[in-house]
């Protein structure tokens, strides 16, 4: 099992052709019925890329997301947990505030975050960033992560990097393009998005995630 550079506790594990992604964990549980293999310095749980955006964007070659191990992780969109627990397994020393505005799906984070003690689950709306504020470090995070699939998940994702995003700190944005225009080609949407992100931010790379997600873009920032 290799390590992946740039990415805190992440590794990789080639079969044959396919490649395997796993992280290194302190607690042994299986959160999502996932492989964990003991080993003597930890636990390693294998993600899935299919069911993963961050990690589909790792498998496509991304060069950089701006973690550390001690990193300040927002989570918009965190869902029932299942990017957001690995997440937690790369920024072990750090703290990952992990929102969704859905209570039945927040009630899974606290069931995760019983174990994951790094993890803070917030139930709030992404669009109302006051609404939240208050449960964030003073002096900001080092991560924005979003995937929310909204029509206006652009304008979200550059409003909460505008407040809560340190000066050199890295955003990150899982788009669907879909769930902004049906009718309007994929690649062309994409196009017209990191134009409108570069008027605020500084693209640093970007990957389409297909075959892992059909229609689907991983944008990374950083603030200016």
């Amino acid at each position: 099992m290799e390590p992946v550079k740039k990415f805190p506790h992440v590794f990789s594990q080639r079969f044959g052709k396919h490649i395997r992604y796993f992280t290194c964990s302190d607690v042994k549980h299986s959160f999502f019925d996932e492989m964990v293999l003991a080993r003597p310095n930890g636990f390693y749980r294998e993600v899935d890329p299919n069911r993963s955006k961050l990690f589909a964007a790792i498998a496509k070659g991304i060069s950089q997301i701006g973690f550390k191990e001690d990193s300040k992780v927002l989570y918009l969109g965190a869902s029932h947990g299942y990017t957001p627990s690995f997440v937690s397994d790369m920024v072990a020393k750090g703290e990952l505030f992990a929102l969704d505005f859905a209570p039945r799906v927040v009630r899974d984070l606290v069931f995760i975050a019983e174990k994951k003690k790094n993890m803070a689950p917030l139930l709030a709306d992404a669009n109302q960033p006051d609404s939240y504020a208050r449960f964030l470090p003073p002096d900001g995070v080092d991560v924005v992560f979003m995937d929310i699939a909204q029509r206006n998940q652009v304008e979200i994702f550059v409003k909460n990097c505008s407040r809560f995003l340190k000066s050199n700190g890295f955003g990150l944005l899982a788009l669907k393009s879909r769930s902004i225009d049906v009718t309007k080609k994929p690649a062309l949407l994409f196009r017209e998005v990191r134009a409108q992100l570069e008027k605020e931010l500084v693209v640093v790379d970007y990957r389409e995630l297909y075959p892992y997600e059909k229609d689907h873009a991983f944008f990374v920032v950083k603030k200016k």
